[in-house]
């Protein structure tokens, strides 16, 4: 008597992430990859609005900042607008937190200088801080700013100047402003702004490969 039926037949073989991507994709890949930088990361400290929360998602992908760290805020769900997004946070390493103290600890376990963007007595100039060394830019609530609970874990503060009668920016707004002096910094200072290390580059182009795939969701259900 035979047997056979499906537990019995050979598991199909699928394909790797990279076998089903075009060369202009995976060469795209490689380039978003030569720019990608650990070195500086943003705080978002318990944000209300989803247009700000995306706008910054946006801006930090787009530049090349690779993690963003999120302090959940109890009355607003941190849920980005997608129309703003784009499905740019799928590029990201989101990493969510309870509380200010939860990250600060693992950010100064990773080697940043956390730094709370604030317009106070004693801050540095956004102009003269310096972006080859880890750093963790913290960004505060949009109507509240940053909380003095947090200022007082973190390791200094910095403010943008402003030249015109206007003293304040959205935080979206203050957020590139920070992002894009970050990246122009390390170009003219380092020549280059991405610093990402063999093992690093190598999964994130397999998490970028897997995530081009538009079928993963049906072809790596376990990834």
């Amino acid at each position: 008597m035979s047997g056979g039926g499906p537990r019995y037949e050979p598991h199909e073989r699928r394909p790797a992430p990279a076998e089903l991507l075009l060369d202009a994709r995976k060469e795209r890949i490689e380039q978003v990859l030569a720019h990608r930088t650990r070195t500086v990361t943003v705080v978002l400290d318990r944000l209300e609005d989803t247009f700000n929360m995306a706008a910054v998602l946006r801006t930090c992908e787009a530049m090349g900042l690779q993690d963003v760290h999120v302090i959940r805020n109890p009355d607003a769900p941190f849920r980005p607008n997608g129309t703003v997004t784009q499905g740019c946070d799928k590029w990201l390493d989101l990493h969510l937190y309870r509380d200010f103290s939860t990250c600060v600890e693992a950010l100064h376990a990773r080697g940043y200088r956390v730094l709370a963007s604030a317009i106070r007595e004693g801050a540095t100039s956004l102009f003269e801080l310096r972006f080859d060394q880890k750093v963790a830019l913290v960004f505060g609530n949009e109507r509240f700013g940053v909380s003095e609970d947090v200022h007082s874990q973190c390791d200094g503060t910095f403010w943008i100047p402003m030249r015109g009668f206007t003293q304040s920016m959205n935080i979206s707004a203050a957020a590139s402003a920070c992002i894009t002096r970050a990246v122009a910094w390390r170009l003219e200072h380092l020549g280059r702004s991405g610093d990402l290390g063999p093992e690093e580059t190598r999964e994130l182009r397999e998490q970028f490969q897997l995530r081009s795939v538009k079928q993963r969701g049906r072809l790596y259900r376990n990834r």
